[in-house]
């Protein structure tokens, strides 16, 4: 009889657990304790072993990792639609007036908690969120149990609440305080927006204040040509040279997009360490072109998947983010073979929670955060399943996650919200854009 107690045990016909070998486990459980990955393993053993204190069954369904979202910007589903079919400039001079006319700490809430339920019905578990009023994001995402990485974000001496470059130093160090004090083991971030909206002297300044705080750092580069194009109006070089020249191309740094790139800043980026945030819906949507995935990968830099925000990329979906990572380059280089479904699916989970210095998160393996999705695959649209990476990446949808696990909480149970009222979130969301 099983005699060790665990609090629950997930079953499923096929559990990838993404790790270094890519080791699938038909008919595959995994055990799961205070929050952690005790063992997984084929089900029979795990069931004769363990004593579940809960056990949910999965049969007809793949259990994965969470999605780890590298790059997004959760409550602009405030603005979703508001800036379709139209270039990054206009789009950001569109959402920049419109985020200084209407945001508050309030409506941020609002749009992050729905942002957030649309994360954890889609299977996403992590998110790198670069938005303002970050303590109202941070509280949201406490309270629904969703693992959220954000901090001080920097846009020139723009501010919703009319503060200076100066004020909004001061408040980023009392942010980056508070957030060591809530929680001593997460890592601090500092959020500067581009090359183009900050000159040389406040980048170093920001540099300055991550590494008084030792925090990582967080950017867009060279999204569009003509950001590309402002960084030298504005700092009279490329965005990479300058980001690089202020100090802030780290190792401890990721780029968002990074469409746009010589070889020269490739091979540059590769030996900084720093990882690129690739978000090829967005890319697509605004019209800024194909990140050079394929020469990124040659080079051996640090890689991930984002959705951007719902308002360029018109979901928060990291489904439609990694199946588009795996068709996008196999089109670009006429490579089949270029981004596996496999590849995709490691993309999104493992390189890109490494990217985001997370060591204990995007595989099923023992020891690890227990952050896993169970994605039906016994429907019309994947059915015959013969591969369960292909399944996951060409065939699934959002749609079909039926339950969302974040740290050891079922925080999405057969597609009903544990910690989010739903019908609520989304009055409150309809209500803030109708104000």
């Amino acid at each position: 009889m099983a005699t060790e107690p665990v609090d629950l045990i997930l079953t499923a016909d096929a559990v990838l657990t993404v790790d270094a070998t890519g080791t699938i486990v038909e008919a595959g459980a995994v055990a799961i304790r205070a929050g952690l990955i005790v063992e997984v393993g084929p089900a029979a053993e795990l069931l004769a072993r363990y004593h579940p204190a809960e056990l949910i069954e999965n049969p007809g369904c793949v259990l994965a990792p969470g999605w780890v979202n590298t790059h997004t910007h959760l409550a602009m589903n405030l603005f979703r639609g508001a800036a379709d079919d139209v270039t990054l400039e206009v789009f950001l001079e569109r959402m920049i007036a419109a985020e200084m006319r209407t945001l508050s700490a309030a409506t941020v809430a609002v749009g992050a908690r729905a942002g957030i339920a649309e994360c954890l019905a889609g299977g996403t578990t992590t998110a790198l969120d670069m938005y303002w009023f970050p303590r109202a994001t941070r509280a949201v995402a406490a309270e629904a149990g969703f693992r959220l990485l954000n901090g001080p974000i920097f846009m020139g001496n723009q501010d919703p609440e009319g503060r200076d470059f100066a004020g909004m130093l001061a408040e980023a160090r009392a942010i980056l305080a508070d957030n060591r004090a809530e929680t001593p083991d997460d890592d601090l971030w500092v959020m500067p927006h581009s090359a183009y909206l900050l000159d040389r002297p406040q980048l170093e300044d920001i540099r300055a204040l991550a590494a008084e705080a030792g925090a990582r750092v967080h950017t867009h580069a060279s999204e569009s040509l003509g950001e590309v194009a402002m960084a030298g109006q504005v700092n009279g070089d490329r965005p990479i040279a300058v980001l690089d020249a202020s100090g802030l191309l780290t190792a401890r740094t990721v780029l968002a997009h990074a469409v746009h790139l010589t070889d020269a800043e490739i091979d540059r980026i590769a030996a900084s360490g720093a990882a690129v945030a690739h978000c090829p819906v967005s890319n697509l949507k605004l019209g800024c072109g194909i990140a050079r995935v394929p020469e990124l990968l040659a080079a051996d830099a640090a890689l991930g998947l984002g959705t951007d925000g719902a308002a360029s990329a018109g979901a928060l979906d990291m489904f439609a983010a990694v199946r588009m990572a795996a068709l996008l380059h196999k089109g670009t280089t006429n490579d089949p073979t270029m981004v596996s479904a496999e590849r995709a699916v490691r993309l999104g989970t493992v390189d890109g929670a490494r990217a985001l210095g997370l060591s204990d998160v995007g595989t099923i393996e023992a020891g690890m955060q227990a952050d896993l999705q169970v994605v039906r695959v016994d429907t019309p649209n994947a059915q015959p399943t013969r591969d369960p990476w292909s399944a996951l990446v060409y065939a699934a949808t959002a749609t079909d996650v039926r339950h969302t696990v974040v740290r050891g909480r079922v925080l999405l149970r057969d597609r009903v919200l544990q910690t989010i009222d739903e019908e609520s979130a989304l009055r409150d969301l309809t209500e803030a854009v109708a104000r």
